[in-house]
């Protein structure tokens, strides 16, 4: 099977740290006074990037970032363009000079030196890919082919390396998070979603998938690649009729499904569960948590129905796909053709450097992360991010203190959570060992199996112990950030704690309306309509009385109808109830940073703002949110992320949330002549 290779974000959201404290206890220092000159601007935002030509009230994303849509264009390699691609391909640069001068020294075997120049080396070398062709991957087609039986596939699917109908990963256990489980869900599918499958709209996806099937037989050799093709796009479709929605896969209260293994084995014994988790290593466990019961045994029966030729093509061609990047350029090329020409627009595939930069910044991520961090994470912005954590969850306890629509025991619990969220800023306080990986200077294709594999098996070691709280879900370099309900934890890695999101030297409203409303988001993910049901440990648990859920539950459909009325495309909508987690996370993500924003005023300024190039302190803020999600998409890309991304596009993270907010009616003269008015009665106000 294509094992999910999960850590302990695959219920994650990613997020940063910050202790509660009280208002006399808290202090901050971020942007209490500039130091030197913003990057961006001359007090953190892009004047020039604005459209003074727009009404903030008829168009507030436009009003602040339309110079910038409108000058902009998108790269050629890329299927959208905004201040997170920006900001990751500064990233992405220092990076390329930290691998390119790794690489150079003599290094000694098994050294991270030696591992970080090799592994680059191994990619960039393209000549000796396109002379091999083939032959690396010829032993496990060849274990393809000898299959003869159902028996045979399932065999084959008990390993890391090939495609099924299904997934599995390990993850801390909801019921108890002190000890690690075995996950388990749906599969098997090429295109991003079952809905690719399904919907009429996108057939011509669909056409383009089983053009670019018949290539890779085509390009590997194999007749008959027309027939096959239809076959396993066939095959697809029916996997796809039995798969879960996304919102419904994102429903915790849905996917939480503890079996032991012999429920498991009852619910689609065509997969011969037993055998293959022993295969794997993952037997013995208590329960397994099935995230889609439903489609496990679906699949299961049409497993069983199909003939095993086609399961062999199937397998072979997923195979081939999966590991383009290591193949002769003509599988490469046909494969960003598919994934990245038709499913996203883009038109160019990025520079093979580029791309192989990004290829050891993840699979050696820690390794050239320490770097990253000694060169441009200084231990200053590190106690700064610390200082507005701190001021945003005492912001938040102070909201939680006083929310009108939470009972008492409720709030209580709520709090306890609360001050149990664990921060963490920058990057890991333990690196990762890489020193059992063998890398090859010549061997692409082996690098990345044996990287696979030694990822899967620091998994299932993890298996049998207690859960290692201090695992990242990525390097230090990434820029993004996320919540772990599991274990409570918001993350904010160093990529992230950069211009524009947080600048030592920006004005206190650009950081607090950017990476102080990020962090809010993340806070705010532990309390959305998904965090909400786990409690201070992490464990999935009902601590809402009934009267105040439903109130919750009340104001959250409120918000996703709004969404729903959003389309960025003609005949496409955004789904109120997929992204419902996030734009709550959004909506009280800002309220959280603004009320930090005040509590920073008052404690450095008696509670006022100076007025820059004609802004109030309330306008910046703002403006500073909505610069942080100017972003550029292609039609394509727009689609897929419609379809698969709990985001939803930029221009509603910044309507959809400000016209719910009074602050942002009264610092910007909003009224009901204005298009994004909502009257009182209908904004919705959560956290």
């Amino acid at each position: 099977m294509k094992k999910l290779l999960l850590s302990t974000a695959v219920l994650a959201l990613v997020a940063a740290c910050g202790p509660t404290g009280t208002e006399d206890t808290q202090t901050d220092t971020t942007a209490q006074a500039q130091t030197g000159q913003a990057e961006i601007g001359e007090w953190g935002f892009d004047l020039a990037g604005m459209n003074r030509d727009v009404v903030p009230g008829n168009d507030f994303y436009q009003y602040a970032n339309g110079t910038w849509l409108e000058t902009t264009e998108i790269p050629a390699d890329r299927s959208n363009f905004g201040m997170f691609t920006e900001l990751a391909l500064e990233a992405e640069v220092h990076v390329q000079e930290i691998i390119t001068e790794l690489a150079a020294r003599d290094a000694e075997p098994g050294t991270i030196e030696q591992q970080v120049g090799d592994l680059y080396g191994s990619w960039m070398d393209t000549a000796t890919i396109e002379e091999r062709g083939l032959a690396p991957a010829q032993s496990y087609l060849d274990g393809i082919a000898a299959a003869e039986t159902h028996a045979d596939i399932n065999a084959l699917f008990a390993t890391i390396h090939h495609q099924s109908p299904f997934g599995v990963g390990i993850i801390p256990d909801p019921a108890d998070t002190t000890r690690y489980t075995v996950f388990v869900g749906q599969g098997g599918l090429g295109l991003p979603d079952r809905d690719y499958y399904l919907e009429e709209d996108n057939a011509r996806y669909r056409d383009a998938y089983r053009d670019y099937i018949a290539e890779i037989f085509s390009l590997a050799g194999i007749e008959g690649g027309e027939e096959k093709a239809a076959v396993i796009l066939a095959l697809e479709t029916r996997l796809a009729e039995v798969h879960w929605t996304q919102a419904d896969s994102r429903d915790i209260q849905k996917i939480y499904n503890p079996m032991p293994l012999d429920q498991l084995d009852t619910l689609a014994p065509q997969f011969d569960f037993p055998t293959g988790m022993a295969e794997l290593g993952l037997d013995g466990v208590a329960t397994y948590l099935v995230a889609q019961p439903s489609a496990i045994e679906g699949s299961g029966a049409i497993f069983e129905e199909t003939p095993v030729a086609a399961w062999k093509d199937y397998m072979t061609f997923h195979f081939l796909r999966s590991n383009a990047g290591q193949l002769p350029a003509a599988f490469d090329q046909a494969t960003f053709n598919m994934y990245g020409r038709t499913l996203n627009g883009t038109e160019e595939q990025r520079p093979r450097d580029r791309r192989g930069v990004n290829l050891v910044g993840g699979q050696l991520g820690e390794a050239v992360g320490q770097v990253y961090v000694d060169r441009h994470f200084p231990p200053s912005h590190k106690q700064a991010m610390e200082d507005l954590v701190a001021n945003l969850t005492a912001a938040f306890e102070g909201r939680l203190q006083s929310l009108e629509w939470m009972d008492e025991e409720t709030r209580a619990n709520a709090l306890t959570k609360l001050s149990t969220f664990e921060p963490r800023i920058g990057y890991p306080d333990e690196w990762q060992d890489y020193s059992d990986l063998e890398i090859r200077p010549d061997d692409i294709f082996g690098n990345v199996m044996r990287i696979n594999a030694f990822n899967w098996n620091e998994q299932v070691e993890d298996l049998a112990g207690p859960v290692d709280r201090g695992e990242w879900p990525y390097p230090p370099q990434t820029v993004n950030a996320s919540y772990n309900p599991l274990m409570n934890q918001i993350t904010f890695p160093a990529g992230i704690l950069q211009p524009p999101f947080f600048d030592p030297n920006a004005d206190a409203a650009v950081n607090y309306g950017g990476i102080g409303a990020v962090i809010g988001h993340e806070i705010g993910h532990g309390f959305d309509d998904q965090g909400r049901r786990f409690d201070e440990n992490g464990a999935i648990r009902d601590w809402w009385t009934a009267e105040t859920n439903a109130r919750f539950e009340e104001r959250a459909d409120r918000l996703g109808a709004q969404y729903d009325t959003y389309s960025p495309v003609e005949g496409r909508f955004v789904n109120g109830d997929f992204t419902m987690g996030e734009n709550i996370g959004d909506l009280g993500g800002v309220q959280m940073a603004y009320t930090a924003y005040h509590r920073h005023l008052d404690a450095c300024c008696d509670g006022e703002a100076p007025v820059i190039d004609g802004l109030t302190g309330d306008q910046r803020f703002f403006l500073a949110w909505a610069q942080v999600w100017r972003r550029l998409y292609r039609e394509d890309n727009l689609i897929a992320r419609l379809t698969t991304d709990p985001h939803s596009p930029s221009q509603y993270r910044t309507n959809g949330v400000v016209r719910n907010l009074d602050a942002w009616y009264e610092a910007f003269g909003v009224s009901e002549e204005h298009d994004l008015y909502l009257p009182p009665e209908e904004r919705v106000s959560i956290w």
